[in-house]
């Protein structure tokens, strides 16, 4: 007798069972009902988005069973550990299953969130799986104990730095004062400057009352997001972009996850000074900077408030990060930022991948709704709430209510009133 599976595969049920099985109501053995729900969230676009959210609520004692059964079909165990499709009751035993193939493992590693890390490095399999350990080991949100963790896992040598030998003395090297400050300079260059701004990206001189007023209007929502790390909306991967991580693999995670490397010696003396590495490794010369932490991981480990400071007084390159933070009183304080050009609140109104809460709060500034070009891109955004976006509709001229009355990406709500208003105003131009 043909398993149920296979009818659904060849068409051969009619409707109203189709619904009964996106829905989970079929008569059949539960791994059975989980095979057949992954098959229509896939491939079926009648009944697909039905089947995803059955799934989403699917027993979990049967979905465990599933996720740690090898014998259970590639396509099922594919789908749970897809980033967008884990539930992170499953993942102990997705890492476990053998049938899992390594490049699904590297891919989560790719974008997991601060709890699918320590959930991973708790996993007896993946610290056994050298190539998914250094994609992890890429990881933004990765911390600098778990990448020295990392590194003994992988046969990485540690890297000291060189003891000079004065006679039968072993003295440790001092730095020197110009070394220790590069070791604390910045993230970026203080020669980079934003061309649209004209701000350096190390120019924070935004007076610290302007963050003392904000902490205290906004106490009771700080309080209550506590420790809350940086979430963005979106996920990392769509954050840094594809380009982004073959790159990082390839060249390994920055600074300061990373081991630090031998520092410069103090002086032109200690130079000279005969040195015994425990593992040699060419110390940078003194025009050679020390790696130094990107954007994100300089985000990544600061608290809300460090974040809403950040917010407040940072460059435009960090308050197109922290914009799309899942903290709303930490994407909310970017709009507050004093240096904010009209050109990045153009861009964070065209945005889908913000809070609606960002959304909802640009039109509240006059400033920013005195640029059209902000209202335009806020009544396109399919992410905008559909009562801002038929309240800013009146404000539109006509070509772009043309252009709106066609865009598919819009609700048709809003695409029928662009369209009515659209014939209204061309109506009155041709009586002039």
């Amino acid at each position: 007798m043909a398993r149920m599976i296979d009818q659904i595969r060849a068409s051969k049920l009619p409707s109203n069972m189709m619904q009964f099985a996106a829905r989970g109501a079929l008569q059949v053995p539960p791994a059975e009902n989980i095979e057949i729900l992954v098959y229509l969230a896939l491939h079926n676009k009648v009944f697909g988005d039905l089947a995803r959210m059955t799934l989403a609520g699917w027993d979990e004692k049967a979905s465990r069973a599933a996720a740690a059964d090898p014998q259970t079909s590639r396509e099922v165990l594919d789908y749970f550990i897809a980033p967008d499709n884990l539930r992170p009751a499953l993942l102990p035993e997705l890492l476990e299953n053998p049938s899992v193939p390594e490049e699904q493992l590297a891919k989560l590693a790719v974008s997991a969130t601060r709890e699918t890390i320590e959930v991973m490095l708790k996993s007896a399999r993946i610290r056994s799986l050298a190539s998914v350990l250094q994609v992890l080991k890429a990881n933004p949100y990765l911390r600098r104990e778990e990448a020295a963790e990392i590194g003994k896992l992988t046969g990485e040598p540690a890297v000291v730095s060189p003891v000079p030998i004065e006679s039968s003395k072993t003295v440790p090297p001092k730095p020197s004062t110009a070394a220790a400050a590069a070791r604390e300079a910045p993230v970026h260059a203080p020669e980079a400057e934003d061309a649209e701004t004209g701000e350096t990206a190390t120019d924070h001189q935004v007076p610290d009352e302007e963050v003392t007023t904000y902490f205290a209007t906004h106490a009771d929502e700080i309080h209550a997001e506590g420790n809350k790390p940086f979430q963005p909306i979106g996920g990392i991967v769509e954050l840094l972009g594809s380009d982004y991580f073959p790159v990082t693999q390839a060249a390994g995670p920055a600074a300061p996850d990373a081991p630090a490397e031998a520092s410069a010696p103090a002086s032109e003396g200690a130079a000279k000074t005969q040195t015994a590495p425990v593992v040699q490794k060419k110390p940078p010369t003194p025009d050679q900077p020390p790696k130094r932490e990107n954007t994100l991981q300089k985000i990544n480990r600061l608290d809300v408030k460090g974040r809403i400071q950040l917010a407040l007084k940072g460059n435009k390159e960090e308050r197109s990060i922290l914009i799309r933070d899942g903290t709303k009183v930490v994407a909310l304080a970017v709009l507050e930022a004093p240096k904010i050009a009209d050109g990045e609140v153009e861009k964070f109104a065209s945005q889908k991948n913000v809070l609606e809460a960002v959304l909802r709060q640009i039109p509240l500034k006059r400033r920013f709704m005195k640029n059209y070009i902000v209202v335009r891109n806020l009544v396109a955004n399919p992410r905008t709430p559909l009562d801002l976006g038929l309240g800013l509709m009146k404000n539109l001229l006509i070509q772009d209510l043309k252009n709106i009355s066609a865009n598919k990406e819009v609700s048709e709500t809003i695409r029928k009133l662009a369209l009515k208003m659209y014939k209204q105003k061309l109506d009155a131009a041709n009586k002039k």
